[in-house]
């Protein structure tokens, strides 16, 4: 693991005298700093983060979707989708977390910024397609993993495991068709060994 230059706490402390009301809560957990913003000011932040004095994240490592709607066994009453980003700041040798919720859970919406981070781009399309969390401002929204016709966000907790339709190839039409799913689905249990002289032992 990389050692990095400052103390969490003394970045916890500059972020707090950055983005000021902005901050809706940061928190240093196993020596890594996480902070969540409201997705009014989602890009204001972004924008500070990258190019404000003590700051200077100018690398956004990672970024994914989140669907909170079993988080804690479904004891969880917060918003449903999050954003997360991971930054990395190359020139002060620090990093963080940044989290914002979408603040409508049947229509996930936050700001791109892929203006401020290019290589949000690909990550922003991919929580699109797998979570449906829509990133205004994006130039190029549309889906990265699944098919054109495929229906639904699979990673969304309540996307059946079979999901909704399958495709294959019909040698008449010649050409690849959606269908209902035939898969049946089973619960399938492990066969448990118990026999006391299983594999020679006495």
């Amino acid at each position: 693991m990389t050692a990095f230059a400052v103390n969490p706490e003394t970045l916890k402390q500059t972020l707090l005298d950055m983005l000021g009301a902005r901050a809706k809560h940061i928190d240093v957990a196993l020596g890594e700093v996480c902070i969540v913003v409201d997705a009014d000011d989602y890009l204001v932040a972004a924008s500070q983060l990258k190019n404000a004095p003590g700051c200077q994240f100018e690398q956004l490592i990672d970024l994914c979707g989140i669907d909170y709607s079993e988080y804690k066994e479904g004891a969880y009453e917060g918003p449903r989708y999050c954003v997360v980003s991971q930054l990395l700041s190359v020139t002060l040798n620090q990093r963080i977390r940044l989290k914002v919720f979408a603040k409508d859970d049947g229509m996930p919406i936050v700001a791109s910024v892929s203006d401020v981070w290019h290589s949000a781009n690909w990550f922003e399309r991919e929580a699109f397609d797998l979570f449906g969390i829509v990133f205004e401002g994006h130039n190029d929204l549309r889906r990265i993993l699944t098919d054109y016709g495929f229906i639904g966000h699979p990673f969304r907790k309540d996307f059946p495991l079979s999901g909704h339709v399958e495709m294959r190839y019909d040698a008449e039409l010649k050409r690849v068709i959606y269908q209902p799913v035939t898969i049946e689905l089973r619960e399938i249990t492990p066969r448990i060994i118990r026999e006391a002289n299983y594999g020679g032992r006495h």
